[in-house]
């Protein structure tokens, strides 16, 4: 899985993903294989939110390789595909050796 877009001026997961893709992946992260509905009363804890809007926010987490999907009977059962600290792990590599290949020393020495 590559993120693609590394945000400079954001923190924590929001430099990997939107804020509602760190959200829906803290929540995920920090609990069980969790359906759609039981991500969205989560989030509605701190404010209303759309069942279709987390829905599609999920299901373009699966597209990405990020999340994994199966069906339980009519549900949609949602799981990260790794855990946090290899999705930081991984992701801080790849910006490490992007940083190296494009500037060389000077990331060495900084």
């Amino acid at each position: 899985m590559t993120i693609n877009n590394f945000r400079v001026d954001q923190e924590g997961l929001n430099r990997f993903f939107g804020p509602l893709e760190s959200k829906i992946m803290n929540i995920l992260w920090d609990g069980n294989e969790s359906s759609i509905k039981e991500v969205q009363l989560i989030l509605e804890k701190e404010k209303p939110i759309n069942f279709n809007t987390v829905m599609t926010v999920m299901n373009r987490l699966v597209d990405k390789n990020i999340l994994t999907k199966r069906l339980e009977g009519r549900i949609s059962l949602f799981k990260p595909l790794t855990t946090k600290e290899d999705f930081i792990n991984n992701q801080s590599k790849k910006l490490t050796e992007n940083l190296l290949d494009e500037f060389g020393g000077l990331v060495v020495n900084h």
